[in-house]
């Protein structure tokens, strides 16, 4: 058979190499920014300028240079601008530069467009530079790991789309007959991505002129779409690419064959089949209906077989060679990455039981979970690709193995430093929250109690943050340095016979699995029907059946200034730190809504686009907030909360004060929620909106001067000092923030809770 003569593309994979390491760097300093703001809320005032005459500031002290910032530093920016930066700029940018090194090697074939491949570089780039941009401004959709705005998430499509076409038409055009598991992980990924992507980012822009959209789902229907999403990212973003260059990397860095081939066929269907279902556990306790919290119990559980299969394929191919563990810094960092992924998919399951999610829901416990699995798994597995491909890519030694080493064990203090402080802190919390003296009140009835409580290990989680930046500042160095001692050669001359047309039809005494690797596109129906079947099952009764959220009489639209209010929240990020679901426990209706006992209906969020049902409580839940304090407490809160609640890690939103409430899109928005959401505003309530809305700001200043007389006496002076440019309370946005946060919770304040028919 004639040997064909073709090169290697490693050019592509540079590019991904050196946009991984710069967008690890980003993430990591943005994380331990999040992680120091969360016991020095004051950063951004140390840093810009405050009026605390306690704080320290680089400013001049005027907290006119923080009100300037207009909250680009704030922690719920920032905390989202993480997320995406290490799940989309890291750990995506690493796949795709251990996608694109190993397909060519497996397939035996350049890639099928260096065209398309850079344009999905530029596109995945541009991509990432507009999330930075948006973040920071506070435009975003506040649905976890999928915070982009609509413009966005077309980019986000069209870069999947580019990818999925050069990755499959180099299958087309390979020369190695059977597709190997790696491939067969990074075509699953690419199915799942593409599907989990779209449905769940299903919105309605305001106009095709404006960033500003609403999510097409609502309340408990949101929760769920959101939450099959955001689960399944970390399955199919964050496990399945990343087990596919496990894979591949493991086997050559260790020179053995993978362990077993059986395990590899039954770890990969199994799990792209189970993944899909478990997505509910994120929602246990909550208005979800009962039966699909169950179903995410059940498949969470079964969870453990194919994953423990994958990370026991993984560790015991090293069978053998555990000497070379001793000697290579990149099996260390291999050998880590599997075993934190075998304890994060251990974890995970148990966390989706129901006894075990009442503790650690809302926790730290999750943050500790969620960041054994990114740092340990994710970030251990991409600085060994980076150590594995640097010095064969450019030929060469690595200039430093013991700085290697050294990085491998400032990572491995800095995952211990990071996940022990708060499994400690989040079992702190959970037990906390859950604590009654015999007389039936709580023991720790002041929220404050429980946050200052777990302040030290806010503190030693930051170290281990910083144990393991510091690591990757190391390989930077180690890169940079053997880069320069190499030679790099950006096409990589090979050979390999051209493969034989012998059909697609099963061969008699072909194994079914033989057969299924070399019929690529019978590999990728099938792979998408197994995918897609748990999205079905949960998905389609839940969005289709109206008896799933019965309607509550009493629950009402969001009035024009409410509706502007709620967009400020999200714009600023407050779901980040804030619930907004009391579950049906008894610690919890008590300590959020001791009057009347109601905990969270499915019927109250019909009218929410996007839910806000959080997964985190840095602060108490919100969702009884309407009426618990008066207005000028809400005023002097979002001012200074150390004002209101001593020794509060809240930041402060001096920037609502001060700012003009844009009203020109509010007309907009009620139109929109009425013709493609058939919510129930009259055109008399649309017609008037700006003057529903003036009333209520009018009412909610005129309760502000009455409660705090300082409060007045400040704006007047202001009026006085500015005269003309004086921009009067009732306009400002911090009055739309106080109309939603007092509507929180009040519809269903009655004695009787009258549910309409479902039918």
């Amino acid at each position: 058979m004639e040997t064909q003569k073709f090169n290697y593309d490693n050019n592509i994979v540079r590019a991904f190499l050196y946009a991984t390491i710069a967008f690890g760097l980003v993430g990591f300093l943005l994380g331990l920014t999040a992680a120091l703001m969360l016991f020095y809320p004051e950063l951004p005032e140390f840093l810009f300028g405050t009026d605390d005459t306690t704080i320290k500031s680089l400013a001049s002290g005027n907290i006119q240079g923080l009100i300037n910032t207009q909250g680009a530093l704030g922690f719920g920016r920032i905390r989202m601008l993480h997320t995406s930066a290490v799940i989309f700029a890291f750990v995506c940018n690493s796949f795709f530069c251990g996608a694109y090194y190993s397909m060519q090697r497996l397939l035996k074939t350049r890639m099928y467009s260096d065209t398309l491949s850079w344009i999905h570089f530029w596109t995945w780039q541009i991509m990432i530079i507009s999330v930075v941009i948006t973040f920071l401004m506070g435009i975003n959709t506040s649905k976890e790991y999928s915070e982009h705005e609509w413009p966005i998430d077309i980019l986000i499509t069209i870069s999947w789309v580019i990818f999925g076409i050069n990755m499959f038409g180099t299958i087309a055009k390979r020369r190695v007959r059977h597709l190997y598991v790696a491939i067969w992980f990074y075509m699953g990924t690419w199915i799942a991505v593409a599907m989990l992507h779209i449905f769940n980012n299903l919105e309605v822009p305001l106009s095709f002129t404006t960033w500003k959209s609403y999510s097409i789902y609502a309340g408990a229907k949101d929760a769920l779409v959101q939450w099959w999403y955001g689960h399944n990212a970390v399955a199919f973003v964050l496990t399945t690419p990343v087990l596919g260059l496990m894979y591949y990397f493991l086997p050559k860095a260790a020179d053995r064959p993978v362990f077993s081939y059986k395990l590899s066929i039954i770890h990969f269907w199994s799990l792209i089949f189970v993944y899909l279902w478990a997505g509910p556990h994120h929602l246990q306790y909550t208005a979800l209906p009962a039966w699909a919290q169950a179903v995410g119990t059940g498949f969470s559980i079964m969870l453990i077989a194919p994953s423990w299969g994958g990370m026991l394929n993984g560790l015991l191919t090293l069978r053998g060679a555990w000497d070379k563990v001793r000697e290579n810094p990149i099996l260390k960092f291999f050998v880590v990455a599997v075993t934190c992924y075998g304890m994060a998919t251990f974890e995970g399951p148990l966390l989706a039981t129901k006894s075990l999610n009442k503790i650690g829901h809302y926790t730290d416990w999750v943050i500790g979970h969620v960041h054994l699995g990114a740092l340990g798994w994710n970030g251990f597995m991409a600085f060994g690709v980076v150590y594995y491909l640097i010095p064969v890519m450019w030929k060469t030694e690595l200039w430093s193995k013991k700085l290697a080493n050294w990085h491998f064990w400032l990572g491995t203090l800095g995952i211990i430093f990071y996940a022990v402080p708060m499994y400690i802190s989040g079992f702190t919390q959970g037990l906390m929250w859950k604590q009654f003296n015999p007389d039936g009140t709580l023991v720790w009835k002041n929220w404050l109690d429980t946050v200052t409580a777990i302040i030290p290990y806010f503190k030693m989680r930051f170290l281990g943050g910083a144990l393991y930046l510091s690591g990757a500042i190391l390989m930077v160095v180690n890169v940079f340095k053997t880069i320069r001692a190499g030679s790099f050669q950006k096409n990589v001359p090979a050979e390999a016979p051209a493969l034989a047309n012998i059909g697609t039809s099963r061969k008699e005494g072909e194994g079914v699995h033989l057969w299924i690797e070399r019929t690529p596109k019978l590999l990728a129906v099938l792979a998408a029907i197994t995918i897609a079947i748990g999205g079905l099952v949960e998905i389609i009764p839940t969005l289709t059946l109206k008896q799933s959220v019965p309607t509550i009489s009493a629950v009402k639209p969001y009035s024009p200034l409410e509706l502007e209010g709620r967009d400020l929240y999200i714009r600023e990020g407050c779901n980040s730190c804030h619930s907004q679901m009391i579950r049906p426990f008894r610690d919890e209706i008590v300590r959020f809504e001791g009057k009347n006992g109601q905990y969270s209906k499915a019927g109250e969020f019909v009218y929410d686009r996007p839910f806000l049902w959080g997964s985190k409580r840095t602060g108490p839940d919100l969702h009884r907030e309407g009426g618990r304090n008066p207005d000028s407490w809400h005023f002097k809160h979002m001012y200074n909360p150390r004002i209101t609640s001593a020794g509060s890690i809240m930041p402060r939103f001096p920037w609502l004060i001060t700012n003009k409430l844009d009203k020109t899109q509010m007309v907009d928005k009620m139109k929109l929620m009425k013709n493609y959401f058939d919510v129930p505003y009259t055109k008399a309530e649309i017609d008037s909106a700006n003057q529903w809305a003036n009333n209520q700001a009018r009412g909610i200043v005129k309760r502000i001067y009455s409660e705090a007389t300082d409060v007045k006496e400040q704006i007047e002076k202001d009026r006085a000092a500015k005269g003309a440019t004086f921009i009067p309370l009732e306009d400002r946005e911090i009055v739309a923030m106080i109309a939603y946060l007092q509507r929180l919770g009040t519809d269903i304040k009655t004695t009787q809770i009258q549910t309409a028919s479902a039918d």
